[in-house]
């Protein structure tokens, strides 16, 4: 079983910043990448950024492009999501995700490749 706790959402004003950092933990695991994915209501989740556990690889949405940075501290199991120059369009439940599949990278950006999930944090972004 994988934990995955995420943290650092809140309220934000159109422009700032806020990074997201997402805590791995539990045993007999193999965690081959973890992802970010965000969802409005009555919506699917969508892909965001995702990291392989080494590090040594990362995949954006295009449309984040410029504006998110994916990264990870090794000793501390934890995945972070920097985000800049936030929209009122960026408001959503961010959730974490780890894939304990799929080792390449091609299969990052699908939600079904991954089994395990946060609760989520909610990111809202005022105008």
């Amino acid at each position: 079983q994988v934990q995955l706790v995420e943290s650092g959402g809140g309220l934000v004003q159109a422009g700032d910043s806020l990074r997201l950092s997402c805590a791995a933990s539990g045993r007999n695991y193999k965690i081959y990448a973890l992802g970010w994915f965000r969802q409005t209501p009555g919506n699917e989740r969508k892909f965001v950024a995702a990291i392989s556990w080494s590090g040594d690889s990362t995949r954006y949405d295009d449309s984040w492009k410029g504006r998110v940075t994916i990264s990870r501290d090794n000793a501390k199991n934890t995945v972070y999501l920097q985000m800049n120059s936030l929209k009122p369009e960026d408001t959503a439940v961010y959730y974490c995700a780890a894939d304990t599949e799929y080792e390449d990278s091609y299969f990052y950006a699908s939600r079904y490749s991954y089994d395990y999930w946060g609760q989520g944090t909610q990111v809202t972004v005022s105008s």
